[in-house]
């Protein structure tokens, strides 16, 4: 996604510069909301929905579904509102306590709990197949994010898996074969140091100490849990996690990655898209950025994800929600049914640069976009794994980027770091109720 005009990748890029500086100021959402009320019944005559968004780069393709929906139901006209993600949440939460949330609005995996456990989404289990909707249309690791207590609170509209970006260029100078779906951590560690050349300033990988696309990754890949599957207690003092954060650690001691310090004074991404980089665990996101940087045409490619001990990778997706307190629940339920459609999915996937949930509909997205190998990005959707995420996440996720610092920066031990990450992390979830 395109950093300097998506708010959503703007939003995303500001919680990564954080994490480099090793402070806590990533903020994932909002906390405490309770919801108002604002009514109930279905109207009569005609009636306007409110759908809310944070991308103004996905705003074209949300009004188009917008209006194909209000073509097929002209009683139900829907106005796209538009709020920056820096204040997304602030205004979410200021909203739903006044009882004035909008009918429709986008959720992410870190917040869902948090909405969901308060009241404020609208249940959407008993109103799956009036509205033409089956679980089963979107890939399963995508439904377990909006489900809370056996009940389904939001609809996936998109999603996003990472993958192993590479430089073809710097890969051929140094007589290194292209990274393959074969390829371990073992292959990863050699080809950094074969392309690590100092001289020149150039590095075989960047790893910074980033959640979803590096750490999160590897400690899924050797086996260990970022939270448990009861979401009680964390998983980052077990030997899986550890050696999961090393694999990264153990890369910038090495010094085939820039130090923490290089990639906090310039984002990781723009290292990469510089030239001097060989490789990059990168998002699906990056897609649209790399695709329009000269320096990387014709010069670049992704792959999936060097396995560990197994494969795995983080899966995050938005969902589409209802405000449980909408004075139009049987209209609201009906649009959130339109935009989980088939046909929405293919007019996202067509106009809105990201990957749209329903099945079947993602090879629009990979074809726009045929310089890369983006079928890499779906390949590992099988073996995915839900975005880590509590009632309260941002308590302790927000921590994590102070806590690992200074073992990114080689000033303290990883497994001490990640004894007191759980310890952090164990504390706030036993606050949650």
């Amino acid at each position: 996604m395109d950093i300097r005009r998506s708010s959503k990748q703007t939003s995303r890029t500001g919680r990564r510069r954080a994490a480099l500086a090793a402070v806590a100021a990533v903020v994932l959402g909002a906390a405490g909301c309770s919801a108002g009320s604002n009514g109930g019944g279905t109207a009569s005559g005609p009636v306007q929905l409110t759908y809310r968004i944070w991308d103004a780069s996905q705003q074209p393709a949300m009004q188009s579904i917008a209006d194909a929906f209000h073509a097929a139901h002209p009683n139900i006209s829907v106005t796209v509102q538009l709020t920056a993600s820096s204040e997304y949440w602030t205004k979410m939460q200021a909203d739903a306590t006044s009882g004035s949330a909008p009918d429709v609005f986008w959720m992410n995996g870190p917040n869902a709990q948090l909405y969901e456990s308060n009241g404020i989404l609208m249940p959407l289990s008993d109103k799956l197949t009036a509205n033409g909707l089956s679980l089963s249309n979107y890939p399963s690791s995508l439904d377990s994010l909006y489900s809370y207590k056996g009940t389904q609170y939001g609809i996936p509209k998109d999603f996003d898996t990472v993958g192993l970006w590479y430089n073809k260029k710097l890969f051929d100078a140094a007589g290194v074969k292209y990274p393959d779906a074969t390829w371990t951590w073992q292959d990863l560690q050699s080809a950094a140091a074969k392309l690590t050349d100092s001289a020149k300033g150039q590095y075989g990988i960047l790893a910074p100490p980033f959640g979803q696309e590096n750490y999160y990754d590897t400690i899924l890949q050797a086996g260990g849990s970022i939270i448990s599957p009861d979401g009680k207690t964390s998983g980052y003092d077990q030997p899986a996690d550890i050696a999961g954060l090393k694999f990264w650690t153990d890369l910038v001691k090495a010094g085939y990655s820039p130090s923490l310090k290089s990639m906090t004074d310039t984002y990781p991404s723009q290292l990469f898209e510089g030239g001097k980089v060989a490789m990059y665990y990168g998002g699906s996101w990056d897609t649209l950025e790399f695709g329009k940087n000269p320096n990387l045409k014709g010069n670049t490619d992704v792959t999936v994800l060097p396995q560990g001990a197994k494969r795995a990778v983080v899966i995050h997706g938005l969902a589409n929600v209802g405000y449980a307190k909408t004075k139009h629940p049987k209209e609201t339920a009906a649009f959130i049914g339109f935009l989980g459609s088939q046909q929405a999915a293919e007019i996202e996937a067509q106009q809105g640069g990201v990957i749209p949930a329903y099945n079947g509909t993602q090879q629009a997205w990979v074809n726009a976009n045929s310089q890369f190998h983006l079928q890499s990005f779906l390949d590992e959707v099988p073996y995915s794994v839900p975005f880590p995420t509590s009632k309260n996440t941002s308590v302790w996720q927000n921590q994590e980027a102070t806590v690992f610092g200074p073992a990114w920066d080689g000033s303290a031990d990883v497994a001490s770091v990640a004894k007191q990450m759980a310890g952090i992390m164990n504390t706030a979830l036993s606050k949650e109720k």
